[in-house]
């Protein structure tokens, strides 16, 4: 499998990086808004244009208020050139409206230093004259790519000429198969810190501010041969504490991230102890049936009698989904971090496991001789024959008799004994019911269609019989 190349987008903030990335991969992967400093991770995504596909990595932005005080604009700085380094190819992105900067030239005298192939490109021409972008060839890029990435003009010609030399797909190219693992939670609980242990690297912005992390990063990597894309969301406080409009975007991204993941960590500030915001959060990855790991962090930060006390609500408030793995760590430390892997894997599979139809109709009809179904109306439920209905999560579906019938306990006694079988840990099970249809429901006998009719005509017929009988 050939290697794929990797785009950099880099710039000031604010000039349209992530709206041409949008534009590049055909997405709306990236938060988008008319603020500066929306970006503050390296954000990865795939683009394919005429079976030439590549990478491409939005980044935070430089040349502002990088100037070495620790605020989070050295953090987002640091980012992108981590981005630079990685990039086989730079597309420096400048605004044209703004026209040319200090802060672009900067930007330009370092790039100028990686002996890299940089394709200087000029956002947000829509109503600036072209002539107005001639400034921008100081810059020493040459005649830089007019585009306006909002309405997506300008876009097909980048593509064409960051392709020329790409090779092309090859057929058995496969880029699906790896593990989607989403690190969901509170604002400020560690979860970039924790995807930073997993990672090994600086890979995403970690600072001690709630809501640093803005979307959701998709982050591509390798552990011991085997593919993963772990996902960064952004904390989701309750919602009468949502107020900034990217805040509430940032909500709607971390939501469809838990959808796309395979896999969702759910990670807990154990000193703040387990609130029900957590719990929100616990039945968001419920909702859309993702196997589920819980990681209760900044458990070394606690004395004896506070991890007493987190034990005790780990108990009380976590009852209610006992198949889920719980694991008490440290992302800062890396203590415990390393057995969070197992256990996703045990989740994965089992949201992912494969059964024969009669192997589970087996299994039901071994329940049903243990425990009979109630009777209703007189009659005893009957449940005939269980099948395989999908996978992540696993959905097994039922065949019987008035089966809409069947009491919630007798259903979670089914549920149980499926998951005890198949040792299904760390993910949700559904199990459906149908009721098998009466074939001659609604349909009526075509010699009775007048039972009082027929009443008199037997009738009729007896008192004949009787006349004859007499003579």
């Amino acid at each position: 499998m050939s290697i794929k190349p990797v785009v950099a987008l880099i710039g000031r903030p604010n000039v349209g990086k992530s709206t041409l990335f949008n534009q590049l991969t055909k997405s709306r992967q990236a938060l988008v808004a008319d603020m500066a400093g929306l970006t503050r991770d390296r954000q990865y995504g795939d683009a394919h244009f005429e079976n030439k596909s590549f990478i491409v990595v939005d980044t935070g932005g430089i040349g502002e208020a990088d100037d070495g005080t620790g605020n989070i604009d050295d953090y987002m700085a640091t980012q992108s050139y981590t981005a630079i380094h990685e990039a086989d190819i730079v597309v420096f992105v400048v605004d044209a409206r703004s026209g040319l900067i200090g802060a672009d030239s900067e930007i330009a005298r370092f790039l100028h230093t990686l002996g890299k192939p940089v394709y200087l490109v000029a956002n947000k021409m829509d109503g600036v004259h072209e002539a107005s972008s001639a400034e921008f060839f100081e810059l020493g890029f040459g005649e830089p790519f007019p585009t306006a990435a909002s309405h997506g003009k300008g876009v097909t010609n980048l593509l064409e000429v960051l392709t020329a030399d790409m090779p092309e797909d090859e057929a058995d190219d496969n880029d699906d198969d790896s593990l989607k693992l989403a690190i969901i939670g509170r604002p400020n609980v560690g979860k970039s810190t924790l995807v930073n242990r997993l990672l090994g690297e600086e890979r995403v912005v970690v600072f001690d501010m709630p809501g640093t992390t803005r979307d959701s990063i998709y982050i591509p990597f390798e552990r011991e041969g085997r593919k993963y894309t772990l996902i960064d969301t952004a904390g989701v406080r309750r919602r009468g504490r949502i107020d900034e409009k990217v805040e509430k975007f940032s909500v709607v991204k971390t939501l469809q991230a838990i959808k796309d993941a395979n896999v969702v960590v759910v990670v807990v500030d154990a000193k703040e102890g387990i609130v029900d915001q957590d719990l929100h959060m616990l039945g968001y990855a419920l909702d859309a049936g993702r196997a589920i790991v819980i990681a209760i962090n900044k458990w070394d930060g606690l004395s004896q009698d506070q991890k007493d006390y987190v034990k005790l609500e780990i108990d009380r408030r976590f009852n209610f989904v006992p198949w889920v793995k719980i694991h008490l760590i440290s992302a800062m430390y890396g203590n415990g971090v390393g057995e969070l892997y197992p256990s996703i894997h045990k989740a994965y599979d089992a949201s992912m496991f494969k059964v024969s139809t009669s192997r589970l109709t087996q299994i039901l009809q071994d329940a049903v001789q243990n425990h009979q179904p109630p009777m209703v109306g007189g009659r005893r439920i009957k449940l005939r024959y269980a099948h395989l209905g999908g996978h992540n999560p696993p959905v097994i579906v039922i065949h019987g008799n008035q089966t809409s019938a069947l009491p919630k306990s007798y259903q979670r006694y089914l549920e149980n004994i499926y998951r005890d079988v198949f040792k299904l840990e760390g993910t949700p099970l559904h199990v459906e019911f149908k009721q098998n249809a009466n074939p001659y429901e609604g349909k009526k006998n075509p010699k009775i269609k007048n039972k009082a009719k027929v009443m008199r005509e037997r009738k009729r017929i007896a008192e004949f019989k009787k006349r004859d009988k007499k003579r």
